[in-house]
């Protein structure tokens, strides 16, 4: 275990130097989220029944789950990007452990995360949007969207090793784009046909959603649905530790065996 915790450090700090050597991606990472809440919240939010900053107190949750699903089209890229370079097969004829490489990435990219949540948040205080709840509820809720995020990433790795080309990786990680337009990120799924609300509300998007709106005090459980959204912060655990631990194996054992 020590030895995947120095390794891992070490990767992580190759991940964030990586990214401090590509400000483009960490710009475009932390104005999209804001430009979306500026897009959605007084475009859509004007033909809604939550017009103004009630509907924007809503959106705020729910694109920072969205933002945190984007660890799927992330990870995907950047694990296809280093395998097809050769950056991965140079990694394995190391002496490191062989978890520490998606370890050190999946870590990096949580940090970046957070730090790109700030400014987003500021903007979200500017437009409207508030925490009503506790701020130790807060703090839970950021900690509960930061292992969504880690686990997400975890995926993209495992899918991003499995497809070993960056171009594919971003055709592929762009179709994840639909993930939170299918639940209820942006808009309550009260309204939406039986079928399609069940749909959307065992997305694993909703739950975090609404358990985010619950816990910052936004809004409040909606009655009547689905178990992982009636229940959401355990549903949101519950759908965490099914993605790691599915993607955390499958991911370190593609690494290990690369194309074989």
């Amino acid at each position: 275990m020590s030895m995947l915790a120095y390794d891992g450090t070490a990767m992580l700090g190759r991940q964030l130097l990586r990214l401090r050597n590509n400000p483009g991606l960490l710009i475009l990472t932390q104005t999209m989220p804001i430009s979306m809440l500026l897009f959605f919240g007084y475009v859509f939010g004007s033909a809604l029944a939550v017009p103004g900053e009630a509907y924007r107190a809503f959106l705020v949750p729910g694109l920072l789950v969205a933002t945190a699903s984007g660890g799927i089209m992330a990870g995907m890229f950047q694990a296809a990007q280093d395998t097809h370079r050769g950056v991965t097969n140079r990694f394995r004829t190391l002496p490191v452990s062989r978890a520490a490489v998606p370890l050190g990435q999946a870590a990096a990219d949580v940090v970046a995360t957070a730090a790109g949540t700030v400014p987003f948040l500021l903007v979200g205080l500017a437009v409207g949007w508030r925490v009503e709840g506790s701020l130790s509820a807060a703090a839970g809720a950021f900690g509960l969207l930061m292992l969504f995020r880690f686990a997400c990433t975890w995926a993209g790795i495992y899918l991003g090793l499995l497809t070993r080309n960056e171009e594919a990786a971003g055709q592929l990680g762009g179709a994840t784009f639909l993930l939170p337009l299918l639940s209820s990120a942006y808009i309550p799924t009260s309204g939406l046909p039986g079928w399609l609300r069940t749909l959307a509300e065992w997305n694993p998007i909703s739950a975090l959603a609404t358990a985010l709106r619950d816990l910052f005090g936004n809004a409040p459980v909606p009655e009547g649905a689905a178990w992982p959204v009636a229940h959401p912060v355990a549903g949101s655990l519950l759908w965490c530790a099914v993605l790691l631990g599915v993607f955390v194996p499958l991911a370190v054992r593609q690494y290990a065996h690369g194309e074989r």
